[in-house]
């Protein structure tokens, strides 16, 4: 037997361990436990069928459900593997909600922690944080057994203490000899929580009138700040100590990026003593300012005016849940439009892409800079910093740059991961923050799809692992929370820190345990244009730079949609009969200051007006057709979305091939010409799809659909739609619903 929780109220008493099968051990992590199983389960595939439905054993750890079996997965043909959950696991804190269900007695409970349940099961739905609905029926299985695994799945994954997350767990032991946690993010991703990554980071950004400070070493001033943070050089230390008691959460001014220009970003709370609001601001002020090698004025924007607040971010997004779980797509297409402009997420997305945007603006063209003011600092400010720089730096559109960013501007900067993320199930301050900054981000990738170095794919999985509770990432709500928490579980745990700060979380940016790596190759963009392409010339290797001249030329040939790295506006016109309109471009917020707002409107028709430089500054395109529904992350589980062998990973796998053919023909040059290999040459290719050998056809693999890298199969119970009208036409007939022909389409 194995050994349970020691922590008190963890578990309850009439569950006991259970006896493992080899088959059950060799898929459990490092100090996973099976607490409870049952067998003669049926997993349900379709809700009006149980041709598809799967025969195994529901199993439930302290870290994740599954279900194994050894029936195969109908019409499944590729999913992307995670090492740490198969393709029938749910981690604890990915489960939204537990509904058990009696046919006979016509009963269901949600159920909760430490309750009760008085009836026999017969069947059980697990509602998903990432949309997925998963149902198990219990027909042949033991009454007894079925009740029991459903109160330790409801015990679980509704723990009563952060301490019982399973990351506590797994952090004390070995992993093949090695800390779990030691590996960091890696040698390549800084993690902001030393002194020496802020210097680096002042120092890239060329932001010489800036300083780190150590003033809240030890978390002596603020538990909500990191320990090393950057301010203005002519704020003493003390000048820090003396201020800081007047913000909210003493949330002091946090430097966040610098232009090229001198002009910098910051980021604070609001100052909440009245009496000496005005002295300390204008005190704030003088010092960004004279930081600023113009001496330029700041410009302050006030989020909590400008944009929506958590909760109505929250609403948004449950309207969201409802519409692409609630099987929508029986639904009129007019409908289901309205009911998705009602539920008013892209208004907001539009919102938080246009109120950075008109940032970048004051930053760029009227070279000032730029205080994020917000009543705690911790939420709206770090989705509109990060999407700011996102916008500015090309750095942060590349893999390493996009991973230094949240962990500076989410993760050291405070954004409570555990409250917002409910992690817990019983904040009443849950909000998709995070969400809604990848979403906007996969925006920008869609119009400029040559700019970044990741794909969609990495930001899905990115946010995925948000609700993996193992890496100390995304589990706490301050540096501060996660030191405290470690610390208070080492000693427990009579575990030796020595000169650590707490425990050594696994960083989610360690992708290796996660992914393998040939998954991982699914994270690059094969559109990426490196700022210098590497080339053989008279063969040497030379650093290319593409000029516009060049760079229009190499793309002749392509769809209009990709020249430039950008989707113009002809490519998203509507359908005939679709009620969505082509809208002029609405480019401003109503801004109070009319000269702002003129002076934003003919920046972004200059920019507009040139061909985009995808190593300079980047600005969204905002009309109503472009600013679009993140199909892959929202509508990944829902069978009737999905195009067999078609959508975007069509295109995706097609410049794969040509990508990788690419490198090789370079590859083969330089050793013809007896150049040695880069490291990088090493590694070779970076494409999840190869190129094969010459002359080799390259079609399209089986596996392909819209919901790539995903399987929708079997995730998400709904009413089966093959040999359905839609069906059939997603397969590629030329019919539509009864309703509607497309006899008509040009």
């Amino acid at each position: 037997l194995l050994p349970v929780y020691t922590l008190a109220n963890s578990f309850p008493a009439n569950l006991s361990p259970v006896k493992l099968t080899p088959k059950v051990k060799k898929l459990l992590q490092v100090s996973e436990i099976v607490v409870n199983e049952v067998n003669f389960v049926r997993k349900c595939i379709a809700t009006d069928t149980s041709q598809y439905d799967l025969w195994g054993k529901l199993v439930c750890t302290n870290f994740k459900i599954s279900f194994i079996t050894d029936d195969p997965m109908p019409l499944q043909k590729f999913q992307y593997r995670n090492l740490l959950l198969g393709e029938h696991d749910v981690a604890l804190t990915c489960i939204e909600q537990i509904v058990t269900v009696n046919d006979t007695k016509r009963k269901q409970k949600v159920l909760g922690p430490n309750q009760k349940l008085k009836f026999n099961p017969t069947e059980l739905i697990i509602y998903c944080k990432d949309f997925r609905i998963v149902r198990f029926r219990f027909d042949e299985a033991g009454p007894e057994s079925a009740k029991k695994v459903c109160l330790a799945i409801a015990h679980y994954s509704q723990p009563a203490d952060l301490q019982l997350l399973f990351a506590f767990e797994y952090v004390t032991k070995k992993v093949n000899g090695l800390d779990p946690g030691g590996g960091g993010g890696g040698p390549q991703t800084p993690l902001f929580e030393t002194y020496s990554d802020w210097d680096r980071e002042i120092k890239r950004t060329g932001a010489s009138e800036w300083r780190v400070c150590s003033v809240n070493e030890g978390y002596m001033i603020s538990t909500c700040l990191p320990e090393y943070f950057v301010v203005p050089s002519s704020l003493a230390d003390q000048d820090l100590k003396l201020y800081s008691h007047s913000f909210i959460g003493r949330r002091m001014p946090m430097w966040c990026w610098n232009h090229s220009n001198g002009s910098a970003l910051v980021r604070m709370a609001h100052i909440k003593d009245s009496l000496q609001q005005r002295k300390i601001d204008q005190r704030i002020s003088n010092a960004v300012t004279r930081s600023h090698p113009q001496r330029s004025d700041v410009y302050k924007s006030d989020l909590d005016k400008a944009l929506p607040n958590i909760q109505e971010i929250q609403s948004a997004f449950l309207k969201l849940k409802q519409l692409c779980v609630n099987e929508p797509f029986e639904e009129t297409e007019e409908k289901w439009l309205s009911l998705l402009d009602n539920s008013h997420w892209l208004e907001y997305v539009r919102l938080f892409l246009k109120h950075s945007a008109e940032l970048v603006y004051m930053l760029d063209s009227k070279r000032v800079s730029v205080v994020l003011q917000e009543e705690e600092g911790r939420d709206l400010s770090c989705c509109v910093a990060s999407l700011v720089q996102v916008m500015l730096d090309p750095f942060f559109r590349t893999m390493v740059g996009f991973q230094s960013l949240v962990q500076k501007e989410w993760v050291m900067a405070g954004y409570p991961f555990l409250d917002r993320c409910n992690h817990l199930k019983k904040s009443d301050k849950e909000s998709p923050l995070f969400l809604l900054f990848l979403d906007c981000v996969w925006q920008l990738l869609e119009q400029y799809p040559s700019a970044f170095e990741f794909s969609e794919a990495y930001l899905t999985i990115l946010y995925d692992s948000t609700r993996i509770s193992l890496f100390g990432t995304f589990l706490f709500n301050s540096p501060h929370q996660r030191v405290k928490q470690s610390t208070e579980f080492a000693i427990s745990k009579n575990i030796q820190l020595g000169d650590e700060k707490g425990l050594k979380f696994p960083s989610v940016w360690d992708w290796s345990l996660q992914h393998t790596a040939r998954d991982r190759m699914l994270f690059h963009n094969p559109w990426y244009i490196g700022k210098n392409a590497p080339c053989v010339q008279n063969g040497a290797v030379k650093s290319f730079k593409r000029t516009k001249k060049n760079y229009s030329s190499t793309l002749r040939g392509l769809p209009p949609s990709l020249k430039n790295g950008i989707i113009g506006e002809q490519d998203f016109l509507p359908r005939r009969n679709s009620l969505i309109l082509k809208l002029k471009p609405d480019f401003l917020l109503h801004h109070a200051d009319n000269d702002n707002a003129n002076g934003t409107e003919q920046y972004f028709r200059e920019w507009f007006s040139k061909p985009p430089d995808l190593h300079g500054v980047l600005l969204p395109r905002l009309s109503g057709t472009q600013i679009k529904l993140w199909k892959l992350c929202y509508f990944r589980w829902v069978p009737e979305a999905q195009i067999s062998s078609g959508g975007f990973i069509t295109a995706f796998h097609k410049i794969s091939l040509l990508a990788d053919e690419v490198e090789a023909l370079n590859r083969s040059l330089r050793r013809h010409h007896g150049v040695p290999p880069s490291l990088a040459e090493l590694d070779q290719s970076r494409m999840y799809f190869r190129a094969a050998e010459r002359n080799d056809s390259s079609a399209s693999p089986e596996f392909l659909s819209s919901s790539f890298p995903f399987s929708p199969v079997g995730n998400l119970c709904r009413r089966s739609i093959l040999g359905t009208p839609l069906s059939k036409f997603l397969s590629g007939a030329k019919i539509w619903l009864s309703t509607e022909t497309l006899a008509n389409e040009d």
